[in-house]
């Protein structure tokens, strides 16, 4: 007989979650509730969170009143909403049982969502909260956002370096529920400075009678709370940590940024490359965004792009009447923009990608200089040998082939070189490297390349005509 504890295990793919919905849809609607919280509380929390973003707001306000703030709060640390979401949801609850759903929360998801919801509302919450509560997440609203102290939490376990592991053990009986991990303990001095590290599987085998300053690992990666978020995540991805500790400027402990909350950051940071090297403004969900929303932040880029486009205009302009005595130089104008610009992307993709991972700080600037000159070259000359057979063939003007080729593998070197270092630069100067977008790159190779093409042609006109 099959009871309770011994169902059978299904993998996530075998469950038919349409099916489980519609019948746990049904119940709510027929006020079945205990049949309904029983169906719904063994769901994880995320697919609690997915069966609930599937309710109208009806049965939204029915499940309200079939489950407590502290069961709504659980699977509300799972979302992932834009801003008017989380507002027409909180506006649905009522004010006290709205506050309380946030105040038990996790703090640095409490704090992720008041920043979203207008100012009044969240005024308007939290002085409904629980005391504690409200003073953590209050702590937390005070640091910028995209640092460590802005991602970071509070629950998290520490213990005295004087306590032996006796004491230590029954502490974390005592705060274990309310920690986000407990898989390492962070030691602190009396004064709370940060003074070590200890494993849960060290503090289990150890005696208990032993003092944690005798047993705990002094050496400690630490993170400021006014470190970039970018920087933690690298940090938390080259050490494999489940979390890192959280200090102010006088080393003492503060918080713990865990490992969900990086891959939170990796996506974050990740989409916003995106959209940078794309040459566009983040745009959040592309269906919440209404078309003008969408508008707005594309322009700005495309009428940078547009006014750089002129520069390329007026260079053919320049070079009309090498164009008007070999009409047919016109022809390879996009073939030699496009192939720069081609190579200037593929170079900066490599290069946004190192300097995010910190991979390209750790190399000479003439090595790296190096190495894309003998990419560029290598790349250039292989286009540029295929293109003047292609030329010789079809046009019988070996003189054309000629500066077509030694035009591409210019422009194509060139173009490789400032692939790399156009991002290095501006890194520099403290600006995003994404920002040299592949249509900066590719616009400003245009011009490289149509000033590398008709300097060359100019010089070789007589040859050519």
């Amino acid at each position: 007989m099959e009871t309770k504890n011994n169902k059978e295990i299904k993998s996530h793919q075998e469950i038919d979650f349409e099916a489980v919905f519609l019948d746990m849809r049904n119940l709510l609607n027929n006020n079945e509730y205990d049949q309904f919280r029983e169906a719904f509380l063994d769901l994880h929390t995320y697919e609690q969170s997915e069966f609930f973003l599937t309710l109208n707001i009806g049965e939204r306000e029915s499940l309200y009143h079939f489950l407590s703030p502290k069961e709504v709060s659980d699977f509300f640390d799972s979302f992932e909403l834009e801003p008017d979401e989380y507002e027409e949801l909180f506006s649905e609850m009522d004010a006290r049982y709205a506050a309380h759903v946030v105040g038990l929360m996790q703090y640095d998801n409490a704090v992720d969502i008041l920043n979203e919801l207008p100012k009044e509302m969240a005024a308007t919450y939290l002085p409904l909260m629980n005391r504690e509560d409200r003073e953590e997440i209050r702590t937390l609203m005070n640091y910028e956002e995209d640092t460590a102290g802005g991602i970071m939490t509070t629950e998290f376990v520490s213990i005295d370096n004087e306590m032996t592991v006796r004491q230590a053990m029954e502490h974390l009986k005592k705060v274990a529920p309310n920690s986000e991990t407990i898989y390492y303990l962070f030691v602190t001095d009396p004064t709370n400075k940060l003074a070590g590290i200890i494993s849960l599987r060290d503090l289990i085998v150890a005696e208990d009678d032993a003092y944690i300053g005798d047993i705990m690992k002094e050496r400690v990666i630490s993170v400021r709370a006014s470190d970039d978020q970018e920087e933690v995540a690298n940090i938390v991805r080259d050490y494999d940590f489940l979390a890192v500790p959280v200090v102010d400027y006088q080393n003492h402990l503060v918080g713990i940024i865990t490992a969900d909350d990086i891959m939170d950051v990796i996506h974050e940071e990740a989409e916003e490359d995106y959209y940078k090297l794309a040459g566009m403004s983040e745009e959040g969900s592309p269906q919440a965004a209404t078309a003008l929303q969408s508008a707005k932040k594309r322009l700005p880029w495309l009428i940078g792009l547009t006014f750089m486009g002129m520069i390329t205009a007026t260079m053919l302009s320049t070079f009309e009447e090498t164009l008007q005595k070999v009409a047919i130089l016109g022809a390879f104008i996009p073939i030699i923009g496009g192939m720069a610009g081609n190579a200037g992307t593929q170079s900066l993709a490599v290069a946004v990608r190192g300097l995010s991972t910190g991979e390209i700080k750790n190399q000479s600037l003439v090595k790296l200089a190096v190495k894309d000159i003998s990419t560029g070259m290598i790349t250039g000359l292989v286009c540029g040998v295929l293109l003047f057979g292609i030329i010789s063939i079809l046009f019988g003007q070996p003189m054309l082939g000629v500066i077509v080729s030694i035009s591409l593998f210019v422009a194509m070197t060139v173009a490789t070189l400032s692939g790399t270092f156009i991002p290095m630069g501006m890194q520099r100067i403290g600006i995003d490297p994404a920002v040299a977008s592949g249509p900066f790159i590719t616009t400003s190779n245009d011009i490289i390349s149509l000033v590398i093409y008709f300097s060359l042609a100019n010089a070789l006109m007589s040859a050519l005509i």
